[in-house]
């Protein structure tokens, strides 16, 4: 029998992509999504949940006979700089509601995604390993890094069968940035296709783990489709594509845009990004359960560019928008 699926922050970045993948997968009539509110012009079946509302979640697992949970709703690394205790509280009772609720109703898989805010200053900066000692430095990464122990302890104890993987940046045309300090790779390319100049908030040669939206999807549902007798590991597996800084990115778009104009203007995201990894080893999700990324520099800025091109309705592969109009 094919899963019934909730997807919680199905408004978010993955969620927005997450969710026709399912679908298409097991099937429109399968596959729930929800959040605070329907998105605009949003098709399929669509439930109103603020995961931090433990009854009304139990509600909808309860009446719809959902067999699988993907709890995606969070707030972000740089969006909770601005309120860390909020953060933290809402992070927390949402995760910890879904593992409950879960638990409850015999829910047969949790999906929860973690991230590599979960590594501090105690952490090997290059090739990160997956048992790195976590000290997080920010509120989104400490309310990550419990979430990750909590998933461990749900299934130890009550035997709930919890996945998780620590995304990189996930960068995709699919969705305006979220609230992430890596999302300077999202936007820069939404710039450039449009003709207009972009401010960098990190330094240029500022090197970060980053995966592709098509690669972080495709993780996602081959970790829940693997045996269980496979997962290994509790907490969460890390997840690698590739690494660059913005000069490497900046380059690699200016191939397409010569006249692209960048300038650096570090913030406060700079300081987050510094104690994060500059790359990940993610051999354990490589052995346990076959990860391999397939997108590549080129590969990645290809497909944002000409995705983003079709969105702007902007053909000429050298021409911004507002270039082409003037």
């Amino acid at each position: 029998m094919k899963p019934t699926i909730l997807v919680t922050g199905a408004n978010g970045q993955l969620g927005t992509v997450l969710i026709p993948a399912l679908r298409i997968r097991y099937g429109t009539d399968n596959v729930i999504a929800s959040d605070l509110r329907p998105a605009a012009a949003y098709t399929g079946r669509f439930e109103v949940i603020d995961a931090t509302n433990e009854d009304r979640l139990a509600e909808v697992v309860r009446d719809n006979g959902v067999t699988q949970i993907y709890h995606l709703a969070a707030i972000l690394s740089a969006s909770g700089e601005q309120d860390p205790l909020r953060t933290w509280r809402i992070n927390m009772t949402a995760l910890l509601n879904v593992l409950e609720v879960a638990r409850k109703a015999n829910v047969e898989k949790v999906f929860y995604p973690s991230t590599i805010a979960v590594f501090g200053e105690s952490a090997q900066l290059t090739n990160t390993p997956n048992d790195s000692f976590l000290d997080p430095l920010t509120a989104y990464g400490i309310s990550k890094a419990a979430g990750e122990n909590w998933a461990q302890y749900y299934f130890v104890k009550y035997g709930l069968d919890v996945r998780s993987v620590r995304y990189p940046g996930v960068i995709g045309y699919q969705s305006d940035p979220g609230g992430g300090t890596t999302d300077y790779a999202v936007d820069i390319f939404h710039k450039a296709v449009l003709g207009k100049p972009y401010t960098c908030f990190l330094q240029e040669d500022e090197m970060l783990p980053m995966i592709f939206m098509d690669d972080a999807i495709r993780a996602t549902i081959e970790l829940m489709e693997a045996p269980s007798e496979g997962i290994k590991i509790r907490t969460s597996y890390n997840l690698s594509g590739l690494s660059f800084c913005p000069a490497d990115l900046v380059a690699a778009i200016k191939v397409v845009y010569p006249d692209f104009q960048v300038d650096f203007a570090p913030d406060f995201r700079q300081e987050i990004a510094s104690k994060w990894p500059d790359s990940i080893d993610d051999t354990p999700a490589r052995e346990d359960w076959g990860w391999e990324p397939g997108f590549d520099l080129q590969q990645l800025v290809t497909a944002m560019i000409e995705n983003l091109q079709k969105k702007y309705n902007n053909p000429n592969p050298r021409i911004g928008k507002n270039q082409a109009a003037a």
